[in-house]
């Protein structure tokens, strides 16, 4: 018989968080680990039909400059993996990084049969993690790879680095400078937490699943766009330095997502300007 529980690796962040809150409402039976609990995955699994691995110890900020940080993530995934080995039944669901794994794919929007071709560290541990995913998969395991694209909304924390909405509203609440690397004109596709969270409740439903799905809306925005965007729903004029282009940053991604709606139905709901507007007032009244 198939375990029903979920577990949640790495469930006390922001995708988690919303996640646990949305399976619980739906009366699931749902089993959450930060990503420093490792050590107590071999008591919870057994609990489990389905593990959501969101767990990282790194931004891309932060293994720019310490790629070795790369290895504990890898650790986690292996002795994951070696674990879910003892349970055939249960599906992995791994979320992955589609804003980063592509590097600069030579046609927009990308799909999924593009090449993977990191810029940044923080690309290149994702993919490795997918690649040994991938290879336990293969081995008759049902191993789910979701590639997201930048993720926002309410319950966003703050983190260097790391969550361009999130950091522009940020200072537009306080009045103080947003850094732009380079011209501004990168460009990026967004995803609402909640498109998230639905795509997810819809993969539960088809527990043999081993695909690989990109998750985003489709549409790219410059960060210039973006800061407009920001201005117009706050009613502020955001401050800017522009720093030197870095070569770690993709120049344009945008992803195209017609695999997982074809799998299961799935398409975006919330566009940029209203989820960037439902994130400003639940900031305002945080």
């Amino acid at each position: 018989m198939r375990r029903e529980g979920v577990l949640l690796l790495g469930g006390a962040g922001f995708i988690g968080s919303a996640l646990a809150a949305r399976l619980k409402k739906e009366k699931m039976s749902v089993y959450v680990l930060g990503r420093h609990e490792g050590e107590q995955l071999e008591h919870v699994l057994p609990q489990c039909g389905t593990v959501i691995h969101l767990a990282s110890t790194t931004t891309p900020a932060s293994s720019a400059t310490n790629p070795d940080l790369e290895l504990a993530n890898l650790a986690l995934t292996l002795r994951l993996l070696k674990l879910l080995k003892g349970q055939p039944e249960t599906h992995l669901i791994f979320f992955s990084s589609g804003d980063t794994v592509y590097g600069n794919p030579d046609r927009l929007p990308v799909n999924e049969d593009a090449p993977i071709a990191p810029l940044s560290t923080y690309g290149a541990g994702k993919a490795a993690q997918e690649n040994f995913c991938q290879a336990f998969g293969s081995q008759g395991h049902a191993a789910t790879i979701f590639r997201p694209s930048n993720v926002y909304g309410p319950g966003q924390s703050i983190q260097h680095g790391f969550g361009l909405i999130r950091t522009m509203l940020e200072h537009a609440r306080h009045g103080t400078a947003f850094e732009i690397w380079g011209d501004g004109e990168n460009v990026r596709d967004f995803i609402y937490i909640d498109d998230i969270v639905e795509a997810s409740i819809h993969l539960l439903k088809r527990p043999k699943d081993s695909g690989t799905y990109n998750l985003g809306s489709g549409i790219g925005y410059s960060i210039n766009q973006v800061k407009g965007i920001v201005e117009a729903v706050c009613r502020v004029e955001l401050k800017t330095i522009h720093r030197p282009a870095r070569d770690i940053d993709v120049r344009s991604v945008v992803l195209d997502s017609s695999g997982l709606n074809a799998r299961l139905g799935w398409e975006p709901s919330v566009g940029l300007e209203e989820g960037k507007a439902r994130s400003w007032e639940w900031l305002q009244q945080a």
